[in-house]
């Protein structure tokens, strides 16, 4: 059976005779393991492939171990003649093998079993999670108290109060918005163009900046040769309420990034380690308008990022979590890192700020408008259009007398709204309490007459004082002057008073001036002097003057040089000023009269202090509006011709 070799030599183990021994022992223990390891059957199948079978059935312990080292080497070529101390040596190297043999199976079958019980622990998870899909998809995610909670937020959409009357009376129509004529058509002709501009809004709270920017929209949507669709968007926001994180961790107005472990990314986004991009305000105005109220209140480095996205029109996204190769990344979620968002909007910005307190790199990029303050006859008209939108009737002097207490429109309807209020409550308590009720059922209460007992409840309750109280009169005083100032797009009336007494030695006199007006108030105190000794040949250091500002009202800028020079003026000359001009205008060492800043605002103020005349600045008289209508405006060069007008002209007023 062994026949030649491969090496062409004939094999003698059957020549070999050894008596059963210890080490025939071993071989069959060994022989009798492998067979319990693999199988017996396998065992004579695997010897069969190997050439293994008659040798392990051989007497001789030779062949027995030739057969042994194939089935434990899976090798049919071993031919070996095993002799004496050979034979100890090869037993004992075999031992080992199947030792290695049988603990490396008994650990592949401990990590089979462990594999086997964790696929059917993560197979009976598995089941459970399609169960419960099944079943939120059988009843949804709802239970008793979800749908407790669901049944009272419909119970408290079922209570609605009425609209507020300011939103009732908010205007529909561009021509309902009342005293802005000028300033509209500016809006309205930027924003309903081929090329729409940025656009900033100057003015007082409550003259209708927001409404005719929305409106203005409207309109240019109806344009065809505007950019805006039918369905553009008007997104407003107020800046005082746009807080960001410098991290990006949060940005409403430009949008920002989610990460997948401490922001609560989506959960199969999160699973992904995925981060996620949230859009902001300015890709939802996208193809609208971006209304931002308050604008001035921006932080500044906000400030700058909006205006690289003006510039860009689009927003970028970055994340240390975005891997742009991961295949799991949603498609939207790669465009918006690789690509950006789009934020192509017409920015409308709203202040009350002044022009100087803005970003100039924003101001640069937008054209400005300029809303004026409310005069008294806008107001009335306000309040009028109000009572007849509210079906109500008023007293004669309702109208005028709610323009004393208030510039702003919307205020003027609040006041409106809560004397009507005031006027219910008081029918309802005068008629008896089952008139009354019938009184309510009939649904009469828009027939409600509002007597001027009512407003006067309204605003006793309120504590409110008139905003500007009448100081014009057709008398002369001398040393009293009234300026113009601004603060905020509202002008005012500045009280200006001096008084000259001849100085105790000459050329000691002294000069006093209220440090509350200011130092830029205090120069112009001695520009006047200067100007005074020009025009006169005296010397004001012979006399002790002393200026004040009644109610020690800030004066910032140099505005009230020429007022202040009539005040001191009059004083040493006991000449008497007409108490019904105001002046505003800086003055010169040569007594040219300078141009000054918010002439449109200061005229409003002088009107509703009810001054019939006005001496500007010559080169203010341009660019002022038909709203100032009501006032004799005056422009003078000089301080000269000033004196001149205002001294000529009350002489001739005496005489007549």
């Amino acid at each position: 059976m062994f026949g030649k070799s491969k090496k062409g030599k004939y094999n003698k183990f059957n020549k070999i005779e050894v008596k059963e021994t210890d080490i025939d022992q071993k071989i069959s223990a060994m022989i009798k393991l492998l067979g319990d390891l693999h199988g017996s059957e396998q065992l004579i199948h695997k010897a069969g492939k190997l050439k293994a079978l008659d040798l392990m059935r051989s007497s001789s312990i030779s062949a027995k171990i030739v057969a042994l080292e194939r089935l434990v080497y899976e090798d049919p070529t071993i031919e070996n003649e095993y002799t004496g101390a050979d034979i100890n040596a090869a037993v004992d190297r075999l031992e080992e093998s199947i030792v290695d043999i049988i603990a490396k199976k008994t650990v592949e079958e401990e990590l089979e079993n462990k594999v086997i019980i964790m696929m059917q622990k993560r197979q009976n998870e598995y089941f459970r999670e399609i169960m419960a899909q099944m079943i939120k998809e059988e009843i949804g995610p709802d239970n008793a108290q979800t749908l407790k909670k669901y049944a009272e937020l419909e119970m408290l959409e079922e209570k609605q109060l009425s609209n507020s009357a300011v939103e009732l009376m908010r205007p529909t129509a561009l021509s309902q918005v009342v005293g802005q004529e000028r300033a509209i058509k500016s809006l309205v002709s930027k924003l309903s163009s081929p090329f729409p501009q940025h656009i900033i809004i100057y003015g007082p709270p409550g003259v209708g900046k927001t409404t005719a920017a929305r409106l203005a929209l409207d309109y240019a949507k109806k344009r065809q040769y505007t950019p805006f669709l039918p369905d553009a968007p008007f997104i407003e926001v107020d800046g005082t309420t746009l807080r960001w994180d410098p991290r990006e961790v949060t940005n409403p107005l430009l949008g920002s990034v989610h990460d997948p472990i401490y922001q609560g990314a989506k959960r199969d986004l999160a699973d992904g380690a995925i981060p996620e991009p949230k859009l902001g305000l300015v890709t939802k105005a996208h193809g609208g308008v971006l209304f931002i109220d308050e604008i001035g209140e921006l932080e500044p480095l906000l400030q700058n990022k909006l205006l690289k996205v003006l510039e860009d029109k689009r927003v970028m996204f970055d994340s240390a979590y975005y891997d742009p190769d991961d295949p799991h990344v949603p498609k939207y979620i790669k465009k918006l890192f690789d690509e950006g968002a789009p934020a192509d909007f017409v920015l409308i910005g709203a202040t009350t700020k002044d022009p100087s307190e803005i970003n100039p790199a924003l101001r640069s990029r937008c054209a400005e408008i300029f809303f004026d303050p409310l005069s008294k006859e806008n107001i009335q008209a306000i309040v009028a259009d109000a009572a007849e939108r509210l079906s109500i009737k008023l007293a004669p002097e309702i109208e005028a007398e709610i323009a004393k207490y208030t510039i702003e429109g919307r205020q003027a309807v609040r006041l409106l709204a809560d004397a009507y209020s005031t006027a219910l409550f008081r029918v309802y308590e005068e008629e008896k309490k089952t008139d009354a009720e019938k009184f309510i059922q009939l649904n009469d209460i828009n027939d409600i007459f509002i007597t001027m007992q009512d407003l006067i409840e309204v605003i006793q309750a309120a504590r409110l004082t008139p905003y500007n109280q009448t100081k014009a009169s057709f008398s002369r005083e001398i040393g009293r002057v009234f300026g113009l100032g601004v603060s905020g797009f509202l002008g005012s009336i500045i009280e200006i008073e001096a008084v000259a007494f001849p100085a105790s030695q000459s050329g000691k006199g002294t000069v006093r001036f209220n440090d509350t007006a200011g130092s830029m108030a205090k120069d112009s105190v001695f520009n006047a002097a200067s100007v005074f000794r020009s025009l006169t040949g005296k010397e004001l250091n012979n006399y002790d003057i002393h200026v004040n500002v009644i109610g020690g009202g800030r004066i910032d800028g140099p505005s009230a040089g020429a007022a202040i020079l009539l005040a001191i003026y009059s004083a040493v000359e006991g000449i008497g000023i007409p108490q019904d001009i105001a002046v505003t205008g800086e003055i010169s060492l040569q007594g040219k009269v300078k141009p000054v800043g918010g002439i449109q605002e200061k005229i409003y103020g002088a009107k509703r202090a009810g001054m019939r005349r006005a001496f500007i600045p010559a080169q203010n008289r341009y660019g002022l509006s038909a709203a100032v209508n009501g006032i004799e405006i005056v422009p003078v060069e000089s301080i000269e011709e000033l004196m001149i007008k205002l001294f000529k002209s009350t002489k001739e007023r005496e005489v007549s």
